[in-house]
C-alpha cells in the first residue's frame, strides 16, 4: 500500500516537474536575446569586440540576430546589474537576501511585505467566500435570485479589473476608508465569483432520485440542505476555494499598484520598476507565486482530509 501511494505521488509530481523544468529552460535561453543589446553596449565600453560596432547598426538586429553574431558575449548577459530579464540565479540570490538574510520587520524583507499582502488577501477571501456561499444558497433556493443575481454576478466579471481597482480605492479613500479594507474589497470582488459558480453547481449536484428520497421521508428544506445538498457541494467548494484564494492574492497585489502603497508585494514590484531594479520586481513576483502555491496547497490538504473524513474519494 505504501509503495503504491509513493508511486502515485511520484507520478503526480512528474507532470509538475516537467512543466517547471520547461519554463526554467525557456527562461534561461531567453535571457541571452533579451539582454544582448544592453550587453553589447557594456562590452563596447570595456573594449570588447562587438558586431556590428555601432549602436545605430545594432538597432537593425533583433535580440536573437545580435546574439548569433556575438556568441562570445553570452556569459555577460547573465551577469548584468540591471538586465531587462534577470537570470534565475540573480532572482534566487535576491530572494535569499530579502527573505532569509533580512530581518522580518525590515521594509526590505519580503516576509514583511508578504504579510501585508497576505493579510489583505485573507480578509478579502473571507468576505468573498462568505458572500459567494450566501449568494449561491439564495440562487439555488430562490427562483427570483436565480434569474436576477446570477446574470449580474456573471456581468460583474466582464468589467476590466485593472480599471476597476483604482476606482474602488479612490471611492473608499474619499470617504475616509484606507489601508487594509480597500485592498480586501478588491480581493473579495475577484474571489466571490468562483465560489458562487462552484457552490451553485455543487448544491444542484444531487440527482432527482436522491431528492425524491428526502421527500419520501418528509425531510424539510433545511434538512435537505444540511444532510444532502451541502455535503454534496463540498468537492465543488474546495475547487472554488483554490481558485478564489489565488484570485484574491492577485486582487491584493493589483490593489497595491495604483495606490502608491508602501508595503506589500505590489509595492515591491512598483519600487523595482520605478528605480530600475528588475531583481526586486522579479523576486517579489516569485515570492507572490510561492505564496499562492502554498495557499492552494493548504486547501488541497484540507480537501483531502475533509473528504476522507466524510468517506468520499479525494481526486
Amino acid at each position: 500500500m505504501d509503495e503504491e501511494s509513493q508511486g502515485a505521488g511520484v507520478k503526480s509530481l512528474l507532470p509538475v516537474l516537467t512543466v517547471v523544468g520547461s519554463i526554467l529552460l525557456f527562461w534561461i535561453v531567453s535571457v541571452v536575446p533579451m539582454n544582448m543589446h544592453l550587453t553589447a553596449v557594456l562590452a563596447q565600453r570595456q573594449d570588447i569586440a562587438v558586431v556590428p560596432d555601432t549602436p545605430v547598426a545594432r538597432q537593425e538586429y533583433s535580440g536573437i540576430g545580435l546574439a548569433l553574431r556575438n556568441t562570445h558575449l553570452f556569459g555577460m548577459t547573465y551577469t548584468l546589474d540591471r538586465p531587462r530579464l534577470p537570470s534565475p540565479h540573480q532572482v534566487a540570490v535576491e530572494m535569499w537576501d530579502t527573505i532569509v538574510m533580512k530581518n522580518v520587520t525590515s521594509r526590505r524583507s519580503l516576509v514583511y511585505h508578504g504579510w501585508v499582502t497576505l493579510s489583505a488577501t485573507l480578509l478579502g477571501f473571507a468576505i468573498g467566500t462568505g458572500l459567494g456561499i450566501l449568494l449561491a444558497v439564495g440562487i439555488v433556493y430562490n427562483r427570483a435570485m436565480d434569474m436576477s443575481v446570477m446574470p449580474w454576478a456573471i456581468a460583474s466579471q466582464t468589467i476590466p479589473f485593472l480599471a476597476l481597482a483604482p476606482m474602488i480605492s479612490v471611492m473608499l479613500g474619499s470617504i475616509g476608508i484606507q489601508g487594509l479594507f480597500p485592498k480586501a474589497v478588491i480581493s473579495a470582488y475577484l474571489s466571490f465569483f468562483p465560489v458562487v459558480v462552484g457552490m451553485v453547481k455543487g448544491l444542484r449536484s444531487p440527482d432527482a432520485m436522491q431528492l425524491d428520497l428526502l421527500r419520501t421521508y418528509y425531510a424539510s428544506s433545511a434538512q435537505g440542505f444540511w444532510k444532502l445538498r451541502l455535503p454534496a457541494s463540498v468537492p465543488y467548494l474546495f475547487a472554488s476555494l483554490k481558485i478564489g484564494i489565488s484570485a484574491s492574492l492577485v486582487g491584493a497585489i493589483v490593489a497595491e499598484l495604483p495606490t502608491g502603497a508602501r508595503a506589500g508585494f505590489g509595492a515591491r514590484m512598483l519600487v523595482g520598476d520605478q528605480y530600475g531594479q528588475p531583481m526586486v520586481t522579479w523576486a517579489a513576483l516569485f515570492a507572490a507565486a510561492l505564496t499562492a502555491a502554498a495557499l492552494v496547497g493548504f486547501f488541497s490538504v484540507m480537501e483531502r482530509w475533509t473528504l476522507r473524513r466524510m468517506g468520499m474519494q479525494a481526486t
